[in-house]
Parts: structure tokens; sequence; C-alpha cells
């Protein structure tokens, strides 16, 4: 600056002099007053070293001015290119989105994390507010913007805001929004910059603990949360008690906060319960313990007491959560339940041993009786009346001896409840049915078609399988209609491990409506036939399930009838 002050001064200097000698030159040629010109060329040229040192001077404070602005414009563009570079740099190393709102142009501006945070190309992010505004979920837009915009009219010192933000896939992310205002001179607000941060997870985080919060307010378990202390077991903090605890034990929550578990050991009448719960506790292990307890009324209850251990990040022991469920209910219906089972086992004996005694004890007079009725047909009797009480006797102890006979069929299949079982070809069992029902067959001569090809074995207990068949074979011969010829049709299919077997027949049928209840009963009887007795299908049933298998029927009045056997094959 110096130097150029002193290069104006010197030009100023060399151009006056040479302006004064040529004029004073022009003068002497034109005058002849030497004297005089020599005083005026002498006053001149101590004018101009005069203006010269003046504008030196006036010159010299202009750059020091000049220097002291350029030193404060220099500072002032230091510190923008700072702010700049801080700016650039918490942009980068942020993982919130950065925006810069410059009001009154509507311009608006995104750092990176628009694409990184919501999914925006730069080519698809539209620089003004409305673009802005236009992504926020319309719940959340009306009342974002009269807080956003009462804090541009300055009515609000601060502005914050939470709010669904739309993402390039058309999903929304909850974020935290903070904004701070720029202002010019006269205090009117220019610019406004925010920052924008994912808080989606933390939102989902609160939506949780709020549902878990319900859980445990709304459970009718007893739960509480307690502290642990580290240097004596069992004797830990209680911080926490949900109000089904107050109801289950009676004791307030106010009363229990903050003190340690001790005041419940009173409450544990079972020690060797109480000492396996106190050796979980040592272990930090989860246990579950059941005991009579008291309330603090002392009325006596059960409870299944549940202590679970909570590790944090590293493994240490935190707290401790303890649920406690009033089984008082339970347990009173489990006494009766083991109660009407010694009851059921007792009278399932007394009732076999009854079986035992009239299927054996029985049978040895009654074969005696009919050993003394055969003898006595052999004696002629004149007597028509005693010849006819002799008949009607002899009728009635056959009948007894059948009915024995059946009790005792009953009993067999009763007291086996499991049977060897082994693979048998429905082929060979029919084969086997047939020839005991040759009789009946050539007799009548039904239609009977036979379709194996699906499943040609079944994994059952031979002796029953034939018995089943069988019976079910007699009925429908038995039954038949006497409109149309028999038809019986016999098929077999296995679906994964299942054997279905189905026995179908154009018979009289069953009213299902009235009888399907008792169909399988013992002596129940739908037909008035003389020879029927009521207890094929109650065998067949018996053995089916002692196979594990089931048997069910469908069936019309005068249309026919069909049974369904199923049986698991062997694995």
């Amino acid at each position: 600056m110096k130097s150029k002050t002193n290069q104006v001064i010197l030009v100023y200097i060399v151009i006056s002099m040479f302006a004064v000698i040529m004029s004073h030159k022009l003068l002497q040629h034109f005058l002849s007053d030497d004297k005089s010109n020599n005083y005026n060329f002498i006053k001149e040229i101590l004018f101009i070293l005069f203006t010269g040192g003046i504008f030196k001077l006036i010159l010299a404070k202009n750059d020091q001015r000049n220097i002291a602005v350029f030193k404060k414009l220099k500072k002032t563009n230091e510190k923008i290119k700072e702010s700049n570079e801080k700016y650039n740099i918490v942009a980068k190393a942020t993982s919130d989105t950065i925006w810069d709102w410059k009001i009154q142009d509507n311009s608006f501006s995104w750092n990176k994390g628009i694409e990184s945070m919501f999914g925006y190309t730069q080519e698809e992010v539209i620089n003004s507010s409305d673009w802005w505004f236009d992504k926020i979920h319309p719940e959340d837009s009306i009342k974002m913007s009269v807080k956003l915009y009462s804090f541009l009219e300055q009515k609000t010192k601060n502005w914050q805001d939470q709010y669904r933000f739309r993402c390039a896939d058309n999903s929304y992310k909850y974020v935290l929004d903070r904004g701070f205002l720029l202002k010019d001179n006269q205090g009117k607000a220019t610019r406004m910059i925010g920052a924008i941060q994912d808080i989606t997870k933390q939102k989902e985080e609160e939506q949780r603990l709020r549902l878990l919060e319900t859980v445990i307010t709304q459970s009718k378990d007893s739960i509480v949360i307690i502290e642990p202390n580290p240097n004596e077991i069992g004797v830990s903090k209680i911080i926490y008690t949900n109000p089904a605890f107050s109801i289950m034990s009676g004791y307030k929550k106010e009363e229990v906060l903050g003190k340690t578990t001790a005041i419940f050991k009173e409450m544990y009448s079972d020690q060797n319960e109480y000492d396996k719960l106190i050796d979980a506790l040592k272990e930090k292990q989860e246990c579950i313990i059941e005991t009579i307890t008291y309330k603090k009324n002392k009325e006596k209850y059960w409870i299944r007491f549940t202590m679970i251990p909570i590790y944090n990040s590293e493994k240490i022991l935190t707290h401790w959560i303890s649920i406690q469920r009033d089984v008082s209910e339970e347990k009173n219906n489990e006494k009766e339940k083991e109660q009407l089972i010694r009851e059921l086992t007792q009278n399932n004996k007394d009732l076999k041993q009854f079986s035992y005694i009239t299927s054996h004890n029985l049978r040895a007079p009654l074969s005696n009786l009919i050993g003394l009725l055969n003898l006595i047909e052999d004696i002629p009797i004149e007597n028509q009346e005693l010849n006819e009480i002799l008949m009607g006797f002899n009728k009635s102890t056959h009948l007894l001896n059948d009915t024995i006979n059946d009790l005792v069929k009953v009993i067999i299949i009763k007291d086996k409840p499991s049977i060897k079982k082994e693979e048998v070809l429905l082929k060979e069992v029919f084969e086997n049915v047939f020839s005991q029902l040759n009789f009946q067959i050539e007799l009548h001569k039904p239609t009977i078609k036979l379709d194996f090809e699906k499943a040609k074995t079944i994994h059952a207990n031979k002796a029953y399988i034939e018995s089943i068949l069988l019976n079910l074979m007699t009925n429908s011969i038995k039954y038949k209609s006497e409109n149309r010829k028999l038809k019986i049709a016999i098929t077999s299919n296995q679906i994964d491990n299942t054997v279905i077997l189905t026995f179908k027949d154009n018979g009289i049928g069953i009213d299902l409506v009235r009888n399907r209840a008792k169909v399988f009963g013992l002596y129940q009887r739908f037909h008035n036939y003389p020879d029927s007795k009521g207890l094929g299908l109650y065998l067949a049933k018996s053995q089916v399930e002692t196979m594990g298998g089931t048997i069910d029927i469908e069936s019309e009045v005068n249309i026919g009838t069909t049974f369904t056997l199923t049986f698991k094959n062997k694995e």
C-alpha cells in the first residue's frame, strides 16, 4: 500500500513540476520581467511540494482504513470458510438428514442424508418447501405445519417435531426434526436450517414396550420385578409390582416398593420348595416352585411361583422377574380328579371282579344244569304241565348260558388293552370269513365285490379282524332286503399311514336319526329278528378300538349301510 501511495505522489509531483517548468519557459519567452517570473516559479514549486505532502497524508490515512477493512473482510471470510468446512464435516459425519431452507426464495437444499435415509436420488429431490411438505404423512401434516409456522412467526423460541416422512419406496419412517432460524438486521427470518433423525426403531420399541406394559398391567398373574442384591441372596429389592399382585397377595404397591423380598419369607409354607428357590437364586437360574402361601390377611392359597433371571449385554444379572399364579382352584380340581380316579379304579376293579365271578363261577352250575336238562330230555314225562315247565326252564338256561358266553367275549376284549398285531392279507381274511359263512352265502347268493388293489394288507390282529368282518358280513346277510338282491362291496384304500376299509351293503338299513348314539351299544337291537342279540356291533367296535382303529357308520332305512374302518399301518 505504501509503495503505491509513494508512486502516486511521485507521479503527481513529476507531472506538476513538468507543467510548472513548461509554463515558466513560456512565460519567459513572452514576458521580460525575469524576477517576477522566478519568484512565481519558486512559489509554484513549493505549492506542488506542499500539496504533494497533503495528498500523501490523505492517501496514507485512506490506506490505513483500507488495510483495516481488508483485514476485517479477510477475517470474516476465514470464519465463513471455517464455518462451511465445519458444516461440511458435520454433514458428512452425521447420519442425520440436514436441510437448508432460504425462506425468501423458498429454495431448499438437502445433504446426502436424503438419499441414505429415505432413498431419494438428487434428481428426484425438488428444491422447494412444497416437496418437503408433500412427503409428510397426511395425518401429521397439519399439526406439523401449525407448529412450524408459529415458529417462523417467532411465537415460539424453539422448533422440533415428530412426524412420518415418506420414503422413495412409499413406506413411511418416523422422524425427529429440529430447526433454528437465521435473521436479518431487522429481525426478520431469512433462513432456516434443520436436521432430521430417523426414530422409526425407537417408535417401534416404544410401541412394543407399551404393548408389554399393557400385557403386564392387565395380566391376571402377579408380576414382580426385583433388583438383586449382590451381597445377600434372598433379600433383593422390589422395584415394580403389577395390579394383579395387590389383588392376589393383599399387599398394596406402596407397601412393598423399595422393600426387600425378605418380607415374603413367611409366605412359603414348604421349606423344601423355599430351599429350591434359594438355590436357584444362588445359581442365577430360572426356577419354578409350587407351594402354599399366605396373603397379607393370613389367608392360605396355592401359587405356582416362577423366577426368571434377566441379564444385560455384558451377561451381568440385572433383575429378576417373578411371575406368580394362583393355582388354588387347579389344585382343588386335581384333588377331586385324583379322588375320582381312585374311585373309578376301585369301581373298575370291583366290576371286573364281578365279571369274573359271573363268567367263571356261574359256568360250572350252568353246565351242570344243561347236563341235567339233557338227561331229562331222554326221560318220557307224561305230565304235560311239568313238561312245559321243563321246556321253559331249558330255554331260559340256554339263554343264560349264551349271555354268559357273550359276557366272556366282552371281558376277553376289554381285559386286553394291547394285543399283538401283524401284517394281514385282506384277501386271506375274507377267504376264511367266506368259508365260515359258506352255507348262508350259498343259500342267499349275494353279489359280493372285493377290491383290495390300493391296500392289500392291514396291520392288525388277525383273529380280531376276522371276527369284525364276520360280524359285518353276518349282519349284511341277516338284515338283507326282501325286495332286492343283496349286494355287498368291500374296498380298501391307503392315505399316508392309514388304511381305510369300507364295507357297504344295500340291506334294510338303520334309522340313525333316532339310533346313532346307540348303534354300537351292548344289546342294542333295531329290528325285530328272533336271533338278533345286539352284540355283534358292540364287539366289532371294541375289537377295532383295541387295535387302535376307529369304526363309523352311515345308513338309511331301505337304502343300505356303510361301515368305514380306519387302521394305522405299522410305522
